[in-house]
């Protein structure tokens, strides 16, 4: 009864570590803000705030593979393939953001902040 008990328990074992190292995702994570968000910036006032809702585009040849949206805070998280892509949101034509283009190391989950520069001056 013992020797099946810990057959049992080395099989569960062996189990959930085969889940649990089942390798590293690759992609993107970061955070995406939003600024100057006053006119004039004062030092000890933060002047960028977290981008919500933003849709970021991966584009790798011309068409879009991967998207990922920013949560309240402004986070964001996307599961790509090794390699080089173009970024993009959805702002109006001619809002400056950046970086525009990112690339991904395979096995990695590297981390991409973008900024969306707001024209305030």
């Amino acid at each position: 009864m013992t020797k099946i008990v810990a057959i049992g328990a080395l099989a569960a074992l062996a189990i959930g570590c085969g889940s649990a190292g089942g390798g590293t995702a690759t992609g993107l994570h970061g955070y995406v803000k939003r600024g100057p968000t006053m006119p004039v910036c004062r030092v000890g006032v933060p002047c960028t705030a977290p981008a919500k809702g933003v849709k970021l585009r991966f584009s790798r040849a011309g068409s879009v593979v991967a998207t990922a949206t920013t949560n309240d805070r402004g986070w964001y998280r996307v599961v790509l393939r090794a390699g080089r892509y173009t970024v993009g949101i959805n702002a109006a034509k001619g809002t400056a953001f950046g970086p525009r283009t990112t690339t991904v190391q395979s096995g990695k989950m590297k981390r991409r902040d973008f900024l969306i520069d707001t024209g305030i001056r």
